[in-house]
C-alpha cells in the first residue's frame, strides 16, 4: 500500500509519501511547502487568506498524489488549526474546496505522536524529546523509551518571529523578550526536573540547526548532534546579523532565514532549562507517528 500523510503545519505543509508493507512505512518521497500559516492569523482567526493559502497547497498535493495513481491520502493538523479560534470553521471551508479531511490533534497528541515516529523502539533508551515547529513545541520526558511526563508550549520559531520580530533579525531586546516568553512557558508547563543530559529534536528548525553547526564548526555534513555549548556557540555567531550571519544563515537554511534565530533561543532556553548536554537531531517525527497510529494501528505508547 502507498500512503500519503500531510502535515498542515504552522510554517510549513509537508507531503510523506510512504510504502506500507507488515506494519511498517518506508519514506519514498517528500514535498514541503513554506506557507507560513501562523502568519495569516489575525485577532486570533486564521484569515480567510491564510485558509486559501493551506487549500492551494493541500490541492497540489492532492493533484500530485492523483497523478502517481495513488489514493490513500490522510491530512493532519497540528498548532495551525488547534491554535485559532475558528477551527471548526476552517477544516469545513478546507473540506468543501478540496474534498480533504482534516484531523486536528492536541498538543498532548502530538507530543505522544512525535514520540513514537522519532524514538520509540530507536535511539537512547532515556532522554528528552524535543519538537520545535513553527506555531508550538511538545517537550516529553522518557525513560526505557516509555512517556513519564509531556507537555506542549504554545511558542514556536515562526509564531515568536511573528510576535516579537520587527525586521528580518530580532535585536537585543527581541531576543531578550522571546527568551522571557519561552522561560515564562517553560515554568509554567513544566515543572523543572533533574537534569536530562540527552535529547532528541524532531522538526526543521532542529535539521537546520544541526545543518548550521556542521558548517560553522567545520564537521562532517552526516553529523545530526550538536551538544548544548555547540548550539549556545552557535546562537551567538548567528544573533551578530553581519555578514558572517547571514552567508551561514543562507548556506544552511535558506527557507529559515527569519525563523531560525527565534527557534535557537527556544533550543537553547529549553537546553539550559534541562541541564542538557547533547542534542541529536531525528530524521522521524509527527508523520511517522501519525503514519503508525493512524494507519498502520500500531501505537505501542
Amino acid at each position: 500500500m502507498i500512503c500519503g500523510i500531510i502535515d498542515l503545519g504552522s510554517n510549513t505543509i509537508r507531503l510523506s509519501i510512504y510504502q506500507c508493507e507488515k506494519g511498517q512505512g518506508k519514506l519514498l518521497t517528500n514535498r514541503k511547502v513554506m506557507a507560513g500559516l501562523a502568519g495569516y492569523v489575525v485577532d486570533g482567526e486564521l484569515s480567510a487568506q491564510g485558509i486559501q493559502v493551506a487549500c492551494g497547497v493541500l490541492e497540489e498535493y492532492k493533484g500530485l498524489m492523483h497523478n502517481l495513481g495513488f489514493a490513500n491520502l490522510r491530512v493532519f493538523a497540528t498548532a495551525s488549526l488547534r491554535n485559532v479560534s475558528n477551527t471548526a470553521e476552517a477544516v469545513s471551508q478546507i473540506q468543501v474546496r478540496t474534498g480533504l479531511s482534516v484531523d486536528v490533534i492536541s498538543g498532548t497528541e502530538e507530543a505522544r505522536l512525535s514520540f513514537l515516529g522519532a524514538v520509540q523502539g530507536c535511539g537512547p533508551k532515556e532522554g528528552l524529546l524535543i519538537d520545535l515547529g513553527g506555531g508550538s513545541t511538545e517537550l516529553v520526558e522518557y525513560r526505557e523509551r516509555e512517556i513519564l511526563s509531556s507537555c506542549s508550549l504554545s511558542i514556536g520559531s515562526l509564531s515568536l518571529y511573528n510576535r516579537f520580530v520587527s525586521r528580518l533579525h530580532p535585536d537585543k531586546a527581541q531576543r531578550k523578550a522571546i527568551r522571557a516568553q519561552v522561560e515564562e512557558q517553560l515554568s509554567r508547563h513544566c515543572p523543572k526536573p533533574p537534569a536530562i543530559p540527552h535529547a532528541c529534536g524532531v522538526g526543521g528548525t532542529a535539521r537546520a540547526a544541526c545543518k548550521a553547526a556542521n558548517l560553522a564548526f567545520g564537521r562532517s555534513q552526516d553529523c545530526r548532534s550538536l551538544t548544548g555549548r555547540e548550539l549556545h556557540e552557535l546562537l551567538k555567531i548567528l544573533k551578530k546579523a553581519d555578514r558572517k550571519a547571514l552567508d551561514l544563515l543562507l548556506k544552511a537554511a535558506p527557507d529559515r532565514v527569519h525563523t531560525l534565530i527565534p527557534g535557537l533561543i527556544v533550543l537553547d532556553t529549553v537546553a539550559r532549562y534541562y541541564a542538557l548536554e547533547e542534542l541529536t537531531v531525528s530524521p522521524r517525527g509527527v508523520r511517522e507517528g501519525y503514519l503508525q497510529d493512524r494507519v498502520l494501528g500500531g501505537s505501542q505508547v
